[in-house]
């Protein structure tokens, strides 16, 4: 508020009103790994919006929703390389004795709890599906 950074205050109170809404809807008191939740929902919302801007031309608003990205991903544990990625999906693999595609949901319930916050999800998916039918 002091610096007078009005798009990143706009942006962190986005933030705690989703996490406020949560606990009341919820009645709980949220942990860290259902901040990370919102965060990366948040984001993921805000590529969306990007993707229907760029559509419709509107660069000014295309502008302002990654710069609201890149103040939530502040906030987010740093990424995983790709290395650490595939080492923790072979480790969960190995872990799990999962042999093929029917065991990905085991596989991913896993990683899921690993690696929350620090990789996309989706990308993580695609690794597991290929690893596992392959």
């Amino acid at each position: 508020m002091r610096a007078k950074d009005s798009a990143r205050l706009s942006t962190l109170r986005l933030l705690t009103a989703a996490m406020k809404q949560k606990e009341v809807d919820e009645r709980i008191e949220l942990d860290d790994a259902q901040v990370l939740a919102i965060l990366e929902k948040m984001i993921k919302q805000r590529r969306e919006s990007i993707a229907q801007f760029e559509k419709a031309a509107r660069q000014d608003l295309v502008d302002k929703e990654k710069a609201e990205i890149a103040v939530l991903s502040a906030y987010l544990p740093q990424r995983m390389s790709d290395a650490e990625i595939q080492k923790a999906i072979e480790t969960v693999i190995s872990e799990t004795g999962a042999s093929g595609a029917k065991d990905m949901g085991k596989v991913m319930a896993a990683l899921k709890s690993r690696l929350a916050g620090r990789a996309d999800m989706g990308q993580v998916s695609n690794l597991v599906k290929s690893k596992l039918s392959g």
